[in-house]
């Protein structure tokens, strides 16, 4: 046994919740935000504002053509696939070889195929890690191998864990529409917490494919949080924490939140009550990229896709137009909301003793 944990420790490879739900998981949320997320935002600006180069035709590709985005938006399994390697420190040609891999798990996995992605491509990758560099031959062996496991994979488990991830999605955005109030407190609760905590709860969203007005609620969640905690800290850090956090990540909270869990109450209750605001009152949807339900107002990300959801929307002729209704619910549910109700939480529990100055201070 301690040979078997010696060759594993010489091989880089760590059999834990840390590296593989957190390292790989967020690493995956950025493959998403260089491909995916970037392709759809660009799709959006081109047609916008009616810029040629964006809408036009790039490439055609086996009969189907690509706009610059398009181009992006196809890459995104090799690109989570690449970013999870990366996380996971692969070799070199273990790395390049999983440009395939995740492609075709990506493919294989359907509507759910980043959830295939990440549990392909970590699989793929600690085998390909186990067998780099232990021949002569390894610029040829490496890669037959990661890339002959990684389509066997695909082939084997990519369709079922798209369809699970893809039927689990369906179900709770389903669930949300039936009972928008409940619905909408515990999407906004768990996607905004999962924000907060280091997890990519972009990646939850995108595997999950979390869209529609069950999206809305989790955008609801995460600018709770991130919105919430940069304003109710601004005493102790000032712009460049309102800024870090307002349109970074609350995610810099954690170590305070690990000191003294209380200050989490603020923004999980304002996330409580913002979520079924967004559902029940405004029916506020988030019908981009799934990606975005989970980003919230980091770079703005949330509130793109929640507006490239209105257009494509209105492109499919399932919506009207863009109302001034659309955007009093986008901004309160945002910003406004947030704003006013994590601080006046907050206050209470700073009466109560609970939180206390500089609880909230960021190293």
């Amino acid at each position: 046994m301690s040979g078997f944990q010696s060759f594993l420790k010489r091989k880089n490879i760590e059999i834990s919740a840390k590296r593989y739900g957190i390292d790989a998981l967020s690493a995956m949320a950025n493959g998403l935000f260089a491909s995916l997320l970037i392709g759809t935002i660009i799709n959006t600006i081109g047609t916008q504002f009616h810029i040629p180069f964006l809408t036009g035709t790039v490439a055609t590709i086996a009969g189907t053509d690509y706009t610059v985005g398009g181009l992006a938006t196809a890459m995104s399994g090799p690109a989570m696939a690449v970013a999870i390697g990366y996380a996971l420190q692969c070799p070199p040609l273990v790395l390049f070889s999983l440009v395939t891999v995740g492609f075709a798990s990506n493919a294989l996995g359907g509507a759910g195929g980043p959830l295939a992605v990440l549990f392909v491509a970590i699989l793929t990758s600690e085998i390909g890690k186990a067998v780099s560099k232990e021949t002569k031959v390894d610029i040829l062996v490496t890669p037959l191998v990661t890339i002959g496991v990684g389509i066997g994979l695909s082939a084997l488990i990519a369709p079922a864990l798209g369809a699970a991830a893809s039927a689990f999605g369906q179900m709770i955005m389903m669930a949300t529409v039936l009972q928008p109030f409940l619905m909408g407190i515990l999407v906004s609760v768990l996607v905004g917490v999962a924000l907060t905590l280091p997890i990519s709860s972009a990646a939850i969203c995108a595997a999950l494919q979390l869209t529609g007005l069950a999206g809305g609620a989790a955008v609801a969640g995460c600018c709770a949080q991130m919105v919430g905690f940069a304003v109710m800290s601004f005493r102790e850090n000032g712009v460049g924490g309102l800024v870090s956090q307002g349109i970074g990540t609350s995610m810099l909270q954690m170590p305070n939140i690990i000191k003294n869990p209380r200050v989490w109450i603020a923004p999980t209750l304002t996330a409580a009550i913002t979520g079924p605001v967004a559902t029940c009152l405004f029916h506020l949807e988030m019908n981009g990229a799934a990606v975005s339900s989970g980003m919230g107002t980091c770079g703005l990300v949330g509130q793109i896709g929640v507006y490239t959801g209105w257009v494509n929307d209105i492109a499919a002729g399932t919506k009207a137009a863009i109302t001034g209704m659309d955007w009093l619910g986008l901004v309160l549910i945002s910003f406004v909301l947030p704003a006013v109700l994590a601080p006046a939480i907050n206050g209470l529990c700073r009466k109560m003793g609970w939180v206390k100055d500089g609880d909230l201070k960021l190293d």
